[in-house]
C-alpha cells in the first residue's frame, strides 16, 4: 500500500503540532531545542543580500530598454505603488488597533537600538544609501541593499549590450538563490517545531493565544482589503464586477490551496484575456504584478513586523513605523518567486530594525496557514491590475449575463 507523498505544508503544520505538544508536555527537554531553531534562522538570514540584490537587478535590467515599457509600463508602475501602499498602511491600522503581539513577551534582540535612537529625518534619509554594498550586506541592512540594487539595475539597463553578463549571473544568482531556499526550507518542519516547542516551554501556553489572534486579525484585515479596497476600484473603473468574479475565482481557490501564486498564473492569464483584457495588456501587467503588486503579502509584512515589536515590548513611534513601511514597499518587490518569500523579507525587516529574529520562528510555525490567504489576495490583486490598466487603455469591458461564458476579445 502506498502513502500518499505529504507536502512541505503538511510537514510544517505536522512540526507546528509536535513543537506545541513537547512544550507543554515537557518543557524542560523542549528547552534545549533552541540551536536547532537558531540554526535555522542563521540560515534564512543568509538568503536575504544576495536574492534581493539578485532579483532586483535582474528584474529592472532584464527588460532590456527601460523606454519600452512605455506607457502602460508607467501605469501599471504608478498603480501597483498606490495599492501596495494602501495594503501596508490597512496592516498597520489593523496591528496597533487589535495588538496580537501585546502579552507575548519576546525576548528583545541585542542592542535595541530601535527603541533608542531618535533618528532626524536628514539622517535618516541619508542612512538609506549606502557607503559599501559589501558592509551593508554584511550588517544585513535591507534597505541600502535594496537602494543600491535599484541603481545598479537602471545603470545595467542604460549601458545596453555591455551590460549582459552582468544581466546574466544576477539572473543566475537568483535562480541559484532560488533552489537555495528551496533546500533551507526543506529543514523548516525541524525548525518549527524547535522553536514553537521553545516558546511554549518558555513562555507558557498562553503565547498561542496570541498567535491564534494574530490569524484572525490578518484574515479580518485581508477581507477588508478585497471588500473595501479593491470592490472600490472594481467600481470606480466600471469593471464588471460578476464577469471579474467569475474570472478571478478559479485563479484564487488554486492560490488559496497551493499557497503558490505560480500555480495560479496561467489559468490567471488565461482567465483574464477571455474576461477582455487585451492579450499584450495582460502578458505584461499580471507577471509584473507577480513582482511588484504583492497586496496581500505587503499588508501582511506589516502586520507581522510591528506583530513582533509589541510581542518583544518595543513601542514604534509613528516615524518608525512609517520608516519600517517605506523598508517593506521596496523590500517585498522582486521576491515572489521564492517559497515563503514574505519570511525572507520578514527576517531582513526585523534584522534591520534590530527587533528579535525569534519572532520569525513563532511566525514560522503559523506561516502556512498566513500564507494562504496573503497568495490568494496577491492574485486577485493581480488580476485587477491587468483589468484597471486596460480601462487606462480605453478598453470597455461588457457585463455580460450570468449564464454567459468569459467573453473573448481579440488581443
Amino acid at each position: 500500500m502506498k502513502f500518499p507523498r505529504l507536502s512541505l505544508t503538511a510537514w510544517i503544520f505536522i512540526g507546528m503540532a509536535a513543537g506545541i505538544a513537547t512544550g507543554i508536555a515537557a518543557p524542560g527537554f523542549a528547552s534545549q531545542f533552541s540551536p536547532v531553531s537558531n540554526i535555522f534562522l542563521r540560515l534564512i538570514r543568509s538568503i536575504i543580500a544576495p536574492l534581493i540584490f539578485g532579483t532586483l537587478v535582474y528584474g529592472i535590467a532584464g527588460s532590456g530598454d527601460l523606454k519600452r515599457m512605455g506607457r502602460i509600463g508607467l501605469k501599471a508602475i504608478v498603480y501597483f505603488e498606490a495599492v501596495t501602499t494602501v495594503a501596508l498602511f490597512l496592516g498597520l491600522a489593523a496591528v496597533n488597533l487589535v495588538r496580537p503581539g501585546a502579552g507575548l513577551k519576546l525576548a528583545p534582540a541585542a542592542e535595541p537600538v530601535i527603541a533608542q535612537a531618535k533618528p532626524t529625518p536628514g539622517s535618516t534619509i541619508e542612512q538609506v544609501f549606502p557607503a559599501s554594498i559589501i558592509d551593508a550586506m554584511a550588517r544585513g541592512d535591507v534597505l541600502e541593499i535594496v537602494v543600491f540594487a535599484f541603481l545598479f539595475g537602471a545603470a545595467c539597463a542604460a549601458v545596453g549590450p555591455k551590460a549582459k553578463p552582468v544581466v546574466a549571473f544576477c539572473e543566475s544568482l537568483a535562480e541559484v538563490m532560488f533552489r537555495y531556499t528551496n533546500y533551507v526550507m526543506c529543514l523548516a518542519p525541524f525548525g518549527v517545531a524547535a522553536a514553537i516547542a521553545v516558546t511554549v516551554a518558555s513562555k507558557g501556553s498562553g503565547v498561542l493565544f496570541g498567535l491564534g489572534k494574530l490569524i484572525l486579525t490578518m484574515y479580518a484585515a485581508q477581507s477588508i482589503f478585497v471588500a473595501l479596497v479593491l470592490g472600490s476600484i472594481v467600481m470606480l473603473f466600471r469593471i464588471p464586477a460578476a464577469a471579474f468574479y467569475r474570472a478571478v475565482r478559479e485563479p484564487f481557490l488554486i492560490a488559496f490551496s497551493t499557497a503558490s501564486s505560480e500555480a495560479a498564473l496561467p489559468r490567471a492569464l488565461e482567465n483574464m484575456e477571455q474576461f477582455g483584457v487585451p492579450r499584450h495588456i495582460v502578458a505584461f501587467v499580471l507577471p509584473t504584478g507577480y513582482s511588484f503588486n504583492l497586496d496581500g503579502s505587503t499588508l501582511y509584512l506589516s502586520l507581522a513586523s510591528v506583530f513582533v515589536a509589541q510581542a518583544a515590548g518595543v513601542e514604534l513611534t509613528l516615524s518608525q513605523q512609517l520608516l519600517m513601511m517605506l523598508t517593506l514597499m521596496l523590500t517585498s518587490k522582486g521576491v515572489a518567486g521564492v517559497p515563503r518569500a514574505a519570511l525572507v523579507i520578514l527576517a531582513g525587516t526585523l534584522s534591520s530594525f534590530r527587533l528579535p529574529m525569534e519572532g520569525v520562528a513563532v511566525l514560522l510555525g503559523i506561516d502556512a496557514v498566513l500564507d494562504m490567504a496573503r497568495t490568494s489576495v496577491n492574485v486577485v490583486g493581480n488580476c485587477l491590475a491587468s483589468a484597471v490598466v486596460a480601462r487606462w487603455e480605453g478598453v470597455e469591458f461588457r457585463a455580460p449575463a450570468v449564464s454567459d461564458p468569459l467573453p473573448q476579445v481579440p488581443s
